[in-house]
């Protein structure tokens, strides 16, 4: 009786040793670089969030190679010349993978530390086209939805309404002005007619001027190319008061969370470009777990963050260590990776060698619903 009762309690003791020596293990440091006061915030935060979510689900599993993973943060204040300081400083502290999630600029700028160390270096969330191309680091992926895909899924939409003269309105900040260009060279590109180009000056106070002279225009639809929040939710109200009917196709900044509270009331049958399929099941699962488990409504851009660490814990189990050239290597390798972002069916890959993975069709177009973003009007670039 004695030898069958060990027998029967040998593996919870087994068991009990595992956890032990996994909860004694040396973590897997990740660091983080984001921006907790500057420009980059409103998107920044809820990203972090799900990079936390997934953080907490992976540890809750056991962790990764048996070894739990610890978050390191570094705030750059979304100022270039302090993501390199902060990429250095996470070095320093033996971090094996890179997240950053402060502002493209900032970005680029903490790749000269990455290429420099041979640090795995990831970017779950920018979308700058030039991030993989201006500096030769073989060490950095970049799955944010490229701003090029995003303008041709737009214009795409806008094909299939045959819109044949249209509106654009947009900013004077430096990215603002060239996603005004990126749209005009696309919609002049499918020969459709700039009928009216105005800009809302950042600090602005009204936007009636500007809406006054789109409607006098009478284009069939209006293109909203700004990324500052504050500007366009002036250029929703004067839309509003004005009366005015064509509809509104908002950029990527319109998925930001933010909207639903400084523009609300103003946002209902405004579409925009996405990441998120709500349809998607990868993304309805996610977005159950997060709301059970934290006690708040889920945000999309949670999803980046998320998607962010689950790539980096894959890409060191297929590595089987830390060593930053094996991880190196298995993130390369990524070729059909199902996350919570994109449209149903797409995946995030690094084929022929590219370091950019987001699926060129993986994006969606949306309508608001209310002040809620709603279903799917159009998807990818097709």
């Amino acid at each position: 009786m004695k030898f069958r009762s060990l027998w029967r309690t040998a593996p919870l003791f087994a068991s009990a040793l595992l956890l032990g020596a996994t909860a004694l293990a040396q973590p897997i440091r990740i660091g983080v670089i984001t921006d907790r006061v500057g420009a980059a915030k409103a998107y920044a935060e809820p990203v972090l969030q799900g990079v936390q979510f997934a953080i907490q689900e992976l540890n809750a599993g056991g962790g990764v190679l048996n070894r739990p993973i610890e978050l390191q943060v570094e705030d750059d204040q979304g100022r270039p010349d302090l993501s390199a300081s902060a990429a250095r400083k996470l070095v320093d502290a033996g971090a094996a993978f890179i997240l950053s999630i402060s502002l493209t600029s900032a970005t680029q700028q903490a790749q000269s530390v990455t290429v420099q160390t041979g640090t795995p270096h990831l970017t779950p969330s920018n979308s700058g086209d030039t991030l993989t191309t201006q500096i030769d680091n073989p060490n950095f992926w970049q799955t944010g939805p490229l701003a090029s895909s995003q303008v041709a899924t737009l214009l795409a939409y806008a094909k299939s309404k045959a819109f044949k003269r249209v509106a654009l309105v947009g900013d004077n900040t430096g990215l603002g002005q060239l996603t005004t260009q990126s749209f005009k060279a696309g919609i002049q590109a499918q020969k459709i007619e700039v009928v009216a180009e105005e800009v809302v000056p950042r600090g602005a106070n009204s936007a009636d001027a500007q809406m006054q002279r789109i409607r006098a225009a009478r284009p069939d639809a209006v293109f909203l190319t700004g990324i500052l929040v504050p500007e366009n939710t002036l250029l929703l109200r004067a839309y509003r008061l004005q009366g005015l009917k064509a509809p509104l196709l908002g950029n990527f900044n319109f998925s930001t969370p933010q909207y639903a509270s400084v523009a609300k009331g103003l946002l209902d049958g405004v579409a925009f470009v996405d990441a998120v399929d709500p349809g998607k099941p990868q993304a309805k699962r996610f977005f159950e777990a997060y709301a059970k488990a934290t006690g708040s409504a889920p945000q999309n851009v949670n999803g980046y963050g998320y998607d962010g660490i689950m790539l980096i814990a894959d890409a060191i189990r297929r590595a089987g260590s830390t060593d930053k050239q094996k991880v190196r290597e298995a993130m390369q390798a990524v070729r059909a990776f199902d996350g919570v972002l994109g449209a149903q069916g797409s995946h995030y890959g690094f084929q022929d060698g590219k370091r950019t993975g987001f699926d060129v069709n993986g994006l969606v177009v949306r309508a608001y619903e209310g002040d809620r973003p709603g279903r799917v009007l159009h998807v990818g670039t097709r």
